[in-house]
């Protein structure tokens, strides 16, 4: 019997392989292009942080992903919030300026790395790296969470406060 649950296992995962889905219909996304979502996040919300604020936030991805309420991949978990549908095109969709999970995704600014922040983006991408193979241990004891120490999001009271690095403050979103 277990070996008939791996053999659908197995064929499930290789049919994912070549439709680009998941047998669960996830969109399959390449290691590069999940390094990139990875490094872009690092970029955008901790940029300017210490290296270790700027893995915590990596983490934080990482744990998003690892969490079944989240979605499953990290340029899914990075792109998650509401979009609506183009005036211009109703088959596209655009996320909701200002409400997505990680700000900078939907801020209606420009996602282009300054050539001044390249040797920034590298380290990002070199974090991105080792956050995606798992190489890197979870100092933030699980966090899913974290907002800058400027703002008091309301979400902030139904989550525990893990570790606080730089100018962000993470949390971990317990299980019910």
């Amino acid at each position: 019997m277990k070996y008939l649950f791996f053999g659908a296992c197995a064929l499930a995962f290789l049919g994912g392989l070549v439709t680009g889905k998941s047998a669960f219909g996830h969109t399959w996304h390449e290691p590069e292009e999940e390094i990139a979502c990875i490094a872009q996040n690092i970029y955008w919300e901790a940029r300017n942080q210490p290296a270790k604020g700027m893995i915590g936030v990596a983490l934080v991805t990482r744990n998003r992903v690892m969490d079944v309420r989240f979605p499953h991949s990290y340029c899914e978990v990075i792109e998650q919030g509401p979009t609506r549908k183009s005036w211009k095109d109703p088959n596209m969709e655009y996320p909701i300026r200002h409400l997505c999970q990680f700000s900078w995704y939907c801020d209606g600014k420009s996602d282009d790395i300054s050539d001044y922040d390249r040797d920034v983006y590298q380290f990002a991408l070199s974090i991105a790296f080792k956050i995606y193979f798992g190489e890197l241990r979870d100092f933030t004891d699980g966090a899913t969470h974290y907002h800058a120490t400027y703002v008091s999001p309301d979400w902030k009271e139904s989550k525990t406060r893990t570790i606080h690095i730089g100018d962000h403050i993470f949390y971990r979103w317990e299980m019910p």
